[in-house]
């Protein structure tokens, strides 16, 4: 079995095919909300990434076909004064789960991460995503508390129409 990462290029007609069909899968799964990605996010995702100078996907290849997927964010830190980078999407399609993917595609993200000065990553899951919790508490990720008497951080959103 062959295994191979790369930092996906936007204008690669191969990578944007393999970031909207893993896109498409994970949005599908119920971790990602249980529902197809539109035909206007599938047509239109990759020229947006492109545009987007802080972000960077990473394809995992497995005999050729694409496995897994991360997308990243770098953002900044003030506390730190230094960049982080944000995990927004994280999956391995169905198929590939069980060979240690997720481990090997952190340790990418690990490296860009370390490669642009970056002082954390960070992410999000879902409660009820114990396979994927587990999995990131496996590479060192915990959740985030400054003080355990304030609690533990949220994520929270505004969707705006």
């Amino acid at each position: 079995m062959e295994i191979e990462f790369v930092v996906a290029d936007y204008n690669n007609a191969q990578h944007g095919s393999d970031i909207c069909a893993l896109m498409d899968q994970y949005a599908q799964d119920p971790m990602g909300g249980a529902e197809p990605l539109s035909e206007y996010v599938k047509s239109h995702l990759v020229a947006a990434l492109a545009e987007q100078p802080n972000a960077f996907s990473l394809l995992c290849y497995v005999d050729g076909k694409a496995a897994a997927l991360a997308n990243c964010m770098q953002g900044f830190s003030t506390f730190k004064c230094k960049p982080l980078l944000n995990i927004h999407d994280f999956m391995v399609a169905q198929q590939y789960r069980g060979l240690n993917l997720s481990q090997r595609l952190l340790e990418k993200v690990e490296e860009q991460a370390r490669l642009r000065g970056c002082c954390k990553i960070t992410l999000e899951v879902l409660t009820g995503n114990k396979p994927a919790q587990g999995s990131y508490q496996k590479f060192g990720f915990a959740v985030y508390e400054l003080d355990p008497q304030m609690g533990k951080a949220e994520f929270w959103q505004k969707v705006l129409a």
